[in-house]
């Protein structure tokens, strides 16, 4: 039976392939006295990540915030349902902001799975190379790392001795369509290794630890992409 994981102090997986439905990504829940949501599923299984939630304790009206780390649609397909149950704020950055406020069928990928994402207004658009996100009892630092998408962002959490890198699709794929960009990956897949992560959740392949595994699966890929 899958079960919610604890992935390391006050950061949980609650929404999986596994976990919830096959079209999700993984979403990972990280408290902060907030309550923050990387990324929100593909949209049907939005009840059971806000079950999932709860079931830990935790009340979904303390959910502050929803950060998508890029506009494809099985990250962000659950998050006009988790907004209007708990009314968090939803996080982006403007380069991917665009096509979830237009609801564009083809840059989020909705397309992809016989879908369609209703234009949905992002509350705070990320613009800087660099920027921290302060909430109660923490900060999670965001960082602009293009190449999947225009606007993809890698998340780290630094707790209790560990480097949580949140490095959702980190695998790509890369289309035209999805405006990919490898050159600009490969940069920054380098700013991801410089990063020394201990733990790595990943958007499709779940959490890999400790820092040498990370570093072995971020440069697997890089072999994997070294043209193009």
């Amino acid at each position: 039976m899958n079960r919610i994981q604890e992935v390391h102090d006050g950061v949980y997986l609650v929404g999986s392939p596994d976990l919830t439905r096959s079209e999700d990504c993984c979403v990972y829940l990280v408290n902060l006295g907030d309550l923050v949501l990387i990324d929100a599923g593909a949209g049907k299984s939005a009840a059971a990540i806000v079950e999932n939630i709860e079931s830990l304790g935790f009340q979904a009206k303390n959910l502050s915030a929803v950060l998508a780390t890029h506009c494809h649609f099985d990250h962000i397909g659950g998050i006009p349902k988790i907004k209007k149950k708990t009314g968090c704020h939803i996080i982006a950055h403007e380069l991917d902001a665009g096509p979830m406020e237009k609801g564009d069928p083809v840059r989020t990928a909705a397309d992809w799975y016989n879908a369609s994402f209703p234009p949905t207004r992002v509350d705070y658009k990320l613009n800087e190379v660099r920027e921290v996100l302060k909430f109660e009892k923490g900060e999670l630092l965001c960082l602009h790392t293009p190449g999947h998408t225009p606007g993809s962002i890698s998340v780290i959490l630094d707790r209790d001795g560990k480097r949580v890198l949140f490095g959702q699709d980190i695998h790509g794929p890369f289309a035209e369509s999805f405006g990919s960009d490898l050159a600009a990956w490969r940069k920054s897949m380098d700013i991801l290794l410089g990063l020394k992560a201990d733990i790595l959740c990943e958007g499709h392949f779940g959490v890999i630890e400790p820092e040498e595994k990370v570093e072995e699966y971020i440069k697997g890929y890089l072999r994997e992409f070294q043209q193009g």
